[in-house]
């Protein structure tokens, strides 16, 4: 195999299926672990992916755990916001993310239907009698813990929230919400338009932000909830535009 195709199928499994071993990557191209890191040696000094211990993940992906842990407190406290919008017998549909994981954690005593293509989300509700959890189907983005693709979307299609809670990159000073994650983008897209009331989670640090694709303008957004020190300016572009910000 031309050590090209090897780099192109290498970054077609990092980008579908998230990190991966040298290991793995080797068994899977039929060649030995050597040539594999040999190739994501020069992937990634080519910028096209991000070496990990003992792997190698796609570019511009983080770990799970390392996002959870940054900005904690900040998180927490809109997650804690978020959940005291949700009225007991509601449906609500929670986006991927930490912050949305968060807001989980908070409804788990609550009697709700929680509709969710996020698979940290479901873990944390499986076992939360009182909710009544609808895990969307698709394909599974290991990296990101989510569901993808066209079953997740036309699923999305078939159903209805009272609330969903959208997660993002970031809020660029326009308002128009932003995402790094071209494969989520379609999925976000599709749960806009499945709620009556949408409510975008986003800590200060995402303001302004920066993505690779436009999710929504401000003209989609029914709230922000966001923390203390986010970006006055791009606030006040959300209010003008009758978006309610909360901190």
């Amino acid at each position: 195999m031309l050590p090209q195709r090897r780099h192109e199928l290498i970054l077609r499994a990092l980008r579908a299926e998230g990190p991966a071993p040298v290991g793995v990557l080797a068994e899977r191209l039929g060649v030995s672990q050597a040539t594999v890191r040999r190739d994501l040696g020069q992937l990634g000094r080519e910028g096209r992916l991000t070496r990990v211990y003992g792997g190698a993940m796609a570019a511009g992906e983080e770990p799970i755990p390392r996002v959870a842990a940054e900005r904690a407190d900040e998180k927490e406290a809109v997650a804690r916001r978020a959940a005291d919008l949700v009225a007991d017998g509601d449906t609500v549909l929670l986006d991927i993310g930490t912050t949305a994981h968060r807001l989980a954690r908070h409804l788990r005593d609550r009697a709700l239907t929680v509709l969710t293509s996020s698979l940290t989300v479901y873990e944390e509700l499986k076992d939360a009698e009182d909710v009544r959890l609808v895990l969307l189907g698709g394909v599974v983005r290991r990296s990101y813990h989510s569901m993808v693709g066209f079953l997740t979307e036309d699923a999305l299609r078939q159903v209805h929230a009272d609330t969903v809670f959208l997660g993002a990159s970031g809020v660029r000073g326009d308002g128009q919400v932003m995402d790094s994650t071209g494969v989520e983008v379609p999925v976000k897209r599709a749960m806009v338009a499945a709620g009556d009331r949408v409510v975008l989670l986003a800590d200060a640090g995402k303001f302004p932000g920066t993505g690779l694709a436009r999710v929504c303008g401000p003209d989609a957004l029914d709230m922000v909830v966001t923390s203390a020190g986010a970006d006055e300016p791009t606030c006040a572009v959300l209010a003008e535009a009758g978006v309610e910000v909360l901190r």
